[in-house]
């Protein structure tokens, strides 16, 4: 990956729907020569998905919460993540050191939806108990941070 292949990158964070032509015009290379950079940084798996971010509220999704989960000791984690996967209300899942194991980020229509998330949550095999947070508002979030060096 060189500095092109990061302006490339920095441009798509930003706007996703940037045209080749646009992309081609703001790093100094052809449209063609944009495409097959894209491609090949698509193909590595650098480049994950496009996806809209829509509000969240607007679709019914008004209540987030942040629910800490402890895992049983003897608890199989890959088969507790197969569980997480499977809910759909689970919009992120981090794996944490610490006390609490994993750290998701949950969106539901209201705080009764919320509370059959947190029961199913509880009665997930490896899953010994959770915490919730609920958050009042989101100030903002998935924000793009400056793209580094890449490693050597």
């Amino acid at each position: 990956m060189d500095a092109i292949d990061l302006s490339l990158i920095e441009l798509l964070r930003g706007n996703a729907r940037l045209s080749y032509a646009e992309l081609a015009r703001q790093v100094g290379l052809s449209a063609p020569a944009v495409h097959e950079r894209v491609g090949k940084l698509e193909s590595s798996g650098v480049i994950r998905a496009y996806r809209a971010e829509v509000e969240p509220e607007s679709i019914g999704l008004g209540v987030t919460a942040l629910i800490e989960i402890i895992e049983e000791s003897a608890a199989d984690t890959d088969d507790v993540l197969e569980a997480f996967r499977a809910i759909p209300e689970i919009e992120s899942c981090y794996f944490m050191a610490g006390v609490e194991s994993f750290l998701l980020k949950a969106r539901v229509g209201t705080i009764a939806e919320l509370e059959q998330l947190i029961v199913r949550l509880n009665r997930t095999p490896g899953v010994a108990s959770t915490r919730t947070g609920i958050a009042l508002s989101t100030k903002w979030e998935n924000r793009p941070q400056p793209v580094g060096t890449p490693p050597a």
